[in-house]
């Protein structure tokens, strides 16, 4: 008893803001059971100011006995105080992540205890708004926390903004196998001066860009790129064989059809913000990143960089473009079935997490791994990954997809 007196009144001294006269039943109690939550919200700003627990979790739940009473914050939680924010945050991409994974169609297709467990691409796509229906059922499901989206990057209960400037708060989702761009920028000159700035070699002073610095300019929540996710865009390049490549990798997207019109995922791919589909869009986007670049290059430079970036979508699009006709020629002749439901003879780019064969699966990491690490690479300012991780290994799958086409086809020829 004397113990849990001496650790309350700790507490008590330790907690002299505003917010500890709300916040003080809560914390004779969680201070045992949750005593990690209890210190974090003790750093944080919510602990100085008037913010105690009941302003996000509502005051229906008082005892261990009514626990289910207690509400979980939901973005438009964080609304309430930090509209500016929320505001930006929902016209930006990140708002559209859950949208955005509901929409792939292999995303139905991931075992049960990936998909409620949020142990695959839920983890992180988590991160988008969400209806409050979706997210009753998520609570059934027994995921219960991360709906806030916000404590994606500030992190719950200190919800520090100093954490979620660090480049750190972006590398949990932005790494590993199509979203690689935290190894790309660690390893990348900007990284490494800003990783000797956090280790003190460097003075604050020193030119040292974050993710943040170049996507989130002046920390506008709103973050979209101009090439977007997949790097497609409208309108079509000019260079006639570009444009015919960009063509044939849309179609296998299935957002044209095989004369070249939309189809109705296009309507999908808009709702879900995921290209920039005008020129002025894409213009828009290109502009805040020159300025930024412009705080330390000169805009020639930067000009240079930004469209030796897209000389490299131009490049790597012209080898997946030629793998798709690989793919695409085994279905139309008849040697590979053409998986039930394809709306067309084209392999679907967004259904190859579970495509049945080796060489479509090999078209399938082609164009979301490789491809994407190619791209990426060049505009993370990182050669390693556009040559080696990227290009080199489109290269090698194309070669393989063409291999292992001619032996289909010798087989084919050879039953029949």
């Amino acid at each position: 008893m004397r113990a849990r007196f001496l650790a309350n009144l700790t507490v008590t001294i330790a907690l002299a803001g505003p917010a500890w006269a709300v916040a003080q039943p809560c914390v004779q109690c969680h201070q045992g059971v949750t005593p990690g939550v209890v210190a974090d919200w003790r750093l944080s700003k919510h602990a100085l100011g008037e913010v105690g627990c009941d302003a996000c979790h509502g005051d229906a739940h008082a005892s261990a006995a009514d626990v289910a009473k207690a509400q979980l914050p939901t973005a438009d939680t964080c609304a309430q105080c930090h509209d500016t924010q929320f505001g930006q945050f929902s016209r930006g991409k990140h708002a559209l992540a859950w949208a955005a994974m509901k929409a792939m169609p292999t995303t139905h297709a991931m075992p049960m205890a990936l998909r409620d467990g949020m142990k695959g691409c839920g983890g992180c796509h988590k991160q988008g708004l969400k209806s409050p229906a979706e997210i009753a059922e998520l609570a059934r499901q027994g995921g219960m926390h991360g709906n806030a989206s916000c404590d994606a990057c500030h992190t719950r209960h200190t919800f520090s903004v100093a954490e979620a400037r660090q480049p750190q708060a972006c590398q949990t989702c932005h790494m590993g196998f199509d979203h690689p761009q935290w190894e790309m920028y660690s390893s990348s000159k900007h990284g490494v001066r800003h990783l000797l700035k956090q280790s003190g070699i460097l003075p604050e002073s020193a030119a040292a860009p974050t993710c943040q610095t170049c996507h989130m300019v002046e920390g506008n929540h709103e973050v979209r790129t101009p090439w977007g996710f997949l790097a497609v865009r409208l309108p079509l390049p000019d260079d006639p064989q570009w444009k015919a490549d960009q063509i044939t990798i849309l179609q296998a997207l299935g957002v044209l059809d095989l004369q070249g019109n939309p189809t109705p995922r296009l309507d999908v791919v808009k709702a879900a913000d995921v290209a920039r589909l005008s020129q002025e869009a894409f213009d828009a986007e290109r502009a805040k990143l020159l300025k930024v670049c412009g705080g330390c290059h000169a805009e020639a430079f930067a000009r240079g960089e930004l469209a030796k970036g897209d000389d490299m979508i131009r490049e790597a699009d012209h080898l997946l473009a030629a793998a798709i006709g690989e793919i695409a020629g085994l279905y139309k002749d008849g040697v590979l079935p053409q998986p039930a439901g394809y709306a067309q003879p084209f392999p679907d780019l967004l259904t190859f997490h579970d495509a049945p064969t080796v060489v479509e699966q090999k078209l399938f990491v082609m164009h979301l791994k490789h491809r994407m690490r190619t791209f990426q690479g060049a505009f993370h300012m990182n050669p390693d990954y556009t040559l080696w991780y990227g290009w080199s290994e489109m290269k090698r799958d194309l070669q393989e997809i063409r291999e292992e086409a001619a032996r289909l086809r010798a087989e084919h020829v050879a039953r029949h």
